[in-house]
């Protein structure tokens, strides 16, 4: 969108299991698309990797005057930034600076550093809780200083190491952003692909929420946090996807869960 508003040509760089919905909304924007392998940040055929070197390659052509601009977005100071001098502020007046609990979850790092770090400026009593999917080692990082899951066990490793349809967030490696606000997440919890898909439909059906797979692991943390925090305890989360983005993917599951679902049943 904005490299068609500034006369630039956008190349994006992704795994190849991305959701059809995402992949189609970036055709509609005339986006150059790049499909590569799911692997290790080691790799250099890893997306991150893959769209640094390409933009490297084009501003080294001799045959062209075209400079490549690699966005960084994992590694990126502005990331975080924003979120500081936005997202953080936005939340904090909007909850006229009442809040006990801010639950999200991390992808770039960008959103729970920028946020956490203004929010707990401003209340240092208030508490960060990572939520984190399944297959990524986040939650081990906060809970126990280990960045480590599970699926890097030796004898289990797999071509697709993280087997989850949660897209957006869970990492099993560090970034610059997520560094950033380490010190201020005080707890994480983890959420599984099932509990996940079960308050897709939940929401759904009782709230006429239609949301993505990232908003759904945060609001599973949520109802985590919220049955042991204090009665009348303020949470927030970041609702930060739309289903529609998800249909083909993470809604196709949803969407074999009764609509009948209790709160419950989500969080068994």
């Amino acid at each position: 969108m904005l490299c068609n508003a500034l006369g630039y040509t956008a190349h994006i760089c992704l795994p190849d299991d991305t959701s059809n919905e995402k992949l189609q909304l970036l055709e509609s924007y005339n986006a150059e698309i790049e499909k590569v392998k799911p692997a290790s940040i080691v790799d250099p055929n890893q997306y991150v990797n893959a769209a640094r070197n390409g933009a490297y390659k084009l501003t080294q052509d001799q045959s062209t005057d075209s400079v490549g601009v690699f966005a960084d977005q994992f590694e990126n100071d502005n990331n975080w930034r924003v979120h500081y001098n936005t997202t953080g502020p936005e939340i904090w007046h909007q909850m006229e600076s009442k809040i006990d609990y801010f639950v999200t979850g991390s992808g770039t790092g960008g959103t729970i550093s920028g946020c956490s770090r203004y929010l707990k400026e401003h209340n240092n009593k208030l508490k960060v809780i990572l939520a984190d999917p399944q297959g990524s080692g986040l939650y081990n990082r906060v809970k126990y200083g280990v960045m480590y899951d599970t699926v890097e066990k030796e004898g289990t490793r797999r071509r697709h190491q993280v087997d989850t349809i949660i897209e957006g967030i869970g990492l099993t490696r560090l970034t610059h952003n997520f560094k950033q606000g380490e010190l201020y997440i005080d707890d994480s919890e983890r959420v599984t692909d099932e509990q996940a898909v079960k308050m897709a439909r939940y929401l759904s059906s009782n709230d006429g929420l239609f949301v993505g797979s990232s908003t759904c692991i945060n609001a599973v943390a949520a109802m985590r946090v919220a049955k042991k925090a204090d009665k009348g305890s303020r949470i927030v989360i970041i609702a930060c996807d739309s289903g529609a983005r998800h249909l083909s993917k993470f809604w196709k599951k949803a969407l074999e869960v009764d609509p009948k679902v209790t709160i419950d049943d989500v969080m068994s």
